[in-house]
């Protein structure tokens, strides 16, 4: 019995977790709580219909049996009248017992009727509310699931616009951007390392010499033919 008692408790302890977890996913996807909620709506309609079927057959029912003993009725009043007229008592005395019989279940009858149909009438209204909720139910599912797929658009735009999310291109771009200054760094760091090198350095050196060398050479040319100038006779006039 202690068995029993335990599988029980963890049963209800798995249902109260699984009820917990479906909550959850209906808040997330709220269309699964109208579905769910409209499908049971749906339900209790049919189960209502049936009901409804069955009190309306049963006013039928009460209605055919009313009308044949309100005709038995009547031809017994008709037969009795005959028998009285007649003079034959004996008949007289059955058909008035069977008309106080059919009188009473006359009465009966009519009072049966009377509930059934109030019972029909208020099962048909029950049944149009329980129609107009599930209508009523999905226009509300409609329109709320509207109104929430326009709001998380809403948030969505609003957090890019506050920078509160990344987009992947966004992300991919600032990759770009920082590898372009790392190589254009990198190259900068080339052209300083290849101007300060040793190499580098001679070789400013052989052109810095060369060029004083050959300021050396034009400025001795110069000099030749400025003395050869003087060097020449003057001529006479």
């Amino acid at each position: 019995m202690g068995d029993v008692n335990f599988f029980s408790r963890v049963k209800n302890l798995f249902k109260g977790f699984l009820s917990l977890f479906i909550s959850d996913i209906e808040k997330e996807h709220p269309e699964i709580a109208y579905e769910n909620a409209i499908n049971s709506m749906v339900e209790k309609y049919t189960k209502l219909k049936n009901a409804t079927a069955a009190i309306i057959r049963r006013r039928e029912d009460i209605d055919e049996r009313l009308k044949r003993a309100n005709k038995e009725l009547a031809q017994t009043d008709h037969e009795l009248n005959a028998a009285v007229e007649t003079n034959q008592d004996d008949l007289a005395v059955i058909l008035l017992q069977k008309k106080n019989q059919l009188e009473a279940e006359v009465k009966e009858l009519t009072a049966d009727m009377d509930s059934a149909s109030k019972d029909a009438e208020s099962a048909k209204t029950s049944l149009m509310s329980v129609q107009g909720e599930i209508k009523k139910l999905k226009a509300e599912r409609d329109v709320m699931l509207a109104r929430m797929q326009s709001a998380q658009a809403r948030i969505k735009i609003q957090e890019q616009l506050d920078g509160l999310s990344v987009d992947a291109e966004v992300k991919a771009l600032d990759n770009v951007r920082e590898h372009i200054k790392t190589t254009v760094a990198a190259a900068n760091l080339g052209k300083e390392l290849a101007e300060t090198s040793l190499d580098s350095r001679l070789a400013a050196l052989k052109t810095t010499a060369g060029d004083v060398q050959a300021k050396q050479q034009l400025a001795e040319l110069k000099a030749k033919r400025a003395a050869a100038a003087q060097a020449q006779p003057q001529k006479t006039m």
